[in-house]
């Protein structure tokens, strides 16, 4: 970067020239690498839900946010220790008579994929999936439930 005076005549963006020629590259490096020229392609990269986990006595509870998601284009699997969450969020062919400016969402296939604990009961797993939230639950096993043991003052 090269050091130039600065005079009041200047307009005030001026100094900032520089960085935002080094934003633009920067831009550049990343569409080039990526493939990304423009905002559907970026819309259709891999994407992955976000995901909140939380743990109470009796389960260990999985929800993702699956937005405009059909109940049937999400799919469930447990395989040994591994529970695995995948589907489509398919881009409407439709969508596209609309004068978009901008598309951000993700869309196409998603994985997500969770190592269980040994303490979960792999019989009783149970989802459900509504307004675009899937809750996954996974029950404890008896064994693994905490428990209280009362004391005795003599």
């Amino acid at each position: 970067m090269a050091i130039v005076k600065w005079t009041p005549q200047q307009r005030a963006w001026a100094p900032f020239q520089d960085l935002l020629t080094i934003q633009d590259r920067i831009n550049t490096l990343f569409e080039d690498t990526l493939g990304l020229k423009d905002d559907q392609a970026l819309a259709s990269t891999t994407w992955r839900p976000l995901v909140d986990i939380f743990e109470d006595d009796q389960a260990i509870v999985i929800k993702a946010e699956l937005p405009e998601i059909d109940e049937k284009d999400i799919q469930i699997d447990l395989d040994n220790n591994l529970l695995t969450i995948k589907g489509e969020r398919k881009l409407e062919s439709e969508e596209k008579k609309e004068n978009y400016h901008r598309v951000e969402r993700f869309y196409g296939s998603f994985q997500r994929t969770f190592e269980l604990p040994a303490t979960v009961d792999r019989e009783g797993i149970a989802a459900s999936y509504d307004k675009g939230v899937l809750k996954v639950t996974l029950p404890k096993k008896e064994e693994s439930k905490p428990k209280k043991v009362q004391i005795e003052v003599k």
